[in-house]
């Protein structure tokens, strides 16, 4: 009988101590050993980024020429002053201006015959810093500017503002200011973001009002913003036998286009590539026009012709970035010559059209190379000039350079060899630090809460890192903005949205490659349950017996 007991006290401390290891050391192991790893992620600071609270500033440099102010006004300058408008979604834009009169060598430069010489003279003296202006009031008497003009934007980031003598003779300068104040804001509105700019950028995350067509159509003709942009010129030629065609895309491209894109650079990368294609036809059938004697296209037909043309202009499947599609098309002898015609039925000038977030496409007509005793193949030599300059107006419009109607009363110089006035690039600076800011907060505050919802999914050190490098990219973009240094504020906010992509499609983030709750048991419970019944029926039989001696206990004191 004792050794029975001893038997049965060491079999319970030998279920006792497998429990214990069980319950001390594996459960903790297998919990710790199967745990989902989730590095640390800056919640807290991903929901304040959520809220999208952006704050824009601009400086603003008045000039007054001489002339402009009287002595008594002109004893309270310089002056600053500071103007808030507001914008959707954001804190009140603010303008810092600063208010002074010219220097002598800037009156020497605002004595030059035309007022595109004072631009370049002013320039010289000095430059204006990205996303800033500088505007000089000159005097009524000024021949700078024609008579009928009281406003000269230039090609850099000045601009001329005519004053009349009743402005300023007896008034304040308190006063002269309110009434110069319309003519400034105008100013800001050509050459500085605006309401329509910032709603544009922000399109994926602000409702467009019922009546703001002209916004939705910006927003929906331009490509969204890019590290980096793929163009590509293509020539068809569905007529190889009567047409021997001739075009210096290489020289043409960098006389006419490079210049364009150098100074984009700030935006993105650009690449370029050409191409020839033969026996390549629209889509649509031309069809003959007895009142104009040549075949046309209406504005109806236009969308069917790129699906057939894009099956064979080929793509880059290396490449992630959007592609800019540029065709020159020369009609076949039989549908020459080919006109495009817009809704009213009218000739287009330019003979070409342009498709929202795809390219464009020009018709060159060769039918004056045509005669009673031409030999075929023609010989060809495209005049590239004519060409570039359709493509680089379609160029603008896709990477979101607006074409403005200015103000009565204003006067816009040609943007120049360069196709870009510096106050254009600040517009297209602005507008994208907005948007490349919104789509990374919108990447970065999505996939948080995907990470949120799904426990399962592994946050690797890597995500953390590039999570923490777009939230800290997108900070620095915010504040950078907020004391008007646009330069700094793309560069962050481009860093911003890499970032957010690269940890948004990491491949290790795909939750298919987890399972799920109820598969998990599935395969623990096999594993488990053959050795917890027996660890699990000794617990009970030695509970059951311990009750049992204290009820026998309590029976002998009775």
């Amino acid at each position: 009988m004792a050794i029975t007991e001893v038997e049965r006290r060491r079999g319970q401390l030998a279920a006792l101590s497998i429990a214990a290891v069980v319950i001390i050391v594996g459960v903790p192991l297998w919990w710790r050993t199967t745990e989902t790893y989730r590095a640390w992620l800056p919640v807290s600071q991903i929901k304040d980024l959520a809220k999208l609270q952006l704050h824009l500033s601009a400086d603003v440099e008045v000039v007054f020429a001489r002339g402009t102010v009287t002595p008594e006004q002109q004893k309270k300058v310089p002056l600053t002053q500071t103007q808030d408008e507001e914008h959707t979604n954001m804190k009140p834009a603010r303008y810092e201006t600063k208010y002074r009169t010219a220097t002598i060598m800037e009156e020497d430069a605002l004595k030059k015959p035309t007022a595109a010489e004072a631009d370049l003279s002013l320039h010289m003296l000095s430059e204006s810093p990205c996303g800033s202006l500088v505007v000089y009031v000159i005097p009524e008497s000024s021949s700078l500017l024609p008579e009928d003009v009281n406003v000269y934007i230039g090609q850099r980031r000045t601009a001329l503002v005519r004053i009349s003598a009743q402005m300023r003779v007896g008034k304040t300068l308190e006063q002269l200011l309110a009434q110069l104040e319309p003519q400034i804001k105008q100013v800001l509105q050509v050459m500085s973001f605006s309401h329509t700019d910032i709603t544009v950028a922000l399109s994926d995350r602000v409702r467009f009002r019922p009546g703001n067509k002209e916004s939705i159509a910006d927003s929906m003709r331009a490509f969204k913003s890019s590290p980096g942009y793929e163009i590509t010129f293509s020539l068809l030629n569905p007529d190889p036998k009567s047409h021997q065609l001739h075009w210096d895309i290489e020289g043409a491209v960098q006389t006419y286009i490079q210049p364009l894109l150098t100074k984009l650079s700030p935006l993105a990368n650009f690449s370029m590539d050409s191409q020839t294609l033969y026996y390549t036809m629209l889509g649509v059938t031309p069809r003959f026009d007895s009142s104009f004697e040549a075949y046309t296209l209406n504005a109806d037909s236009l969308a069917h012709v790129i699906n057939p043309v894009e099956a064979r202009l080929g793509s880059n499947a290396a490449s992630s970035n959007p592609v800019l599609n540029f065709l020159l098309y020369v009609p076949d002898i039989r549908h020459s010559p080919l006109y495009i015609h817009d809704h009213r039925k009218q000739e287009v000038p330019s003979n070409a059209f342009h498709s929202p977030r795809w390219g464009g496409i020009m018709v060159y007509n060769v039918n004056g190379f045509y005669g009673s005793e031409t030999e075929f193949p023609v010989h060809v030599n495209i005049n590239m000039a004519k060409v570039m300059g359709v493509f680089l107006a379609q160029l603008r419009l896709l990477l979101g350079v607006q074409s403005l109607s200015p103000p009565p009363g204003f006067l816009v110089a040609p943007c120049g060899s360069t196709g870009l006035a510096d106050w254009e690039l600040d517009r297209l600076m602005w507008s994208r630090s907005v948007e490349n800011i919104a789509t990374a907060t919108t990447t970065i505050t999505s996939l948080a809460q995907l990470l949120d919802q799904i426990g399962n999914i592994v946050i690797n050190d890597n995500i953390a890192q590039q999570v923490s490098s777009a939230v800290t990219s997108l900070q620095l973009a915010m504040a950078e903005l907020e004391v008007g240094n646009l330069g700094f504020a793309l560069q962050y906010s481009k860093e911003a949205i890499l970032a957010s992509e690269k940890a948004f499609f990491d491949p290790s983030l795909l939750h298919l490659l987890y399972f799920p709750d109820d598969q998990k048991f599935a395969i623990y419970i096999p594993l488990f349950l053959p050795m917890c019944v027996p660890i699990l029926l000794s617990m009970l039989k030695i509970v059951s017996e311990a009750r049992q001696r204290r009820r026998e206990k309590q029976a002998k004191k009775e």
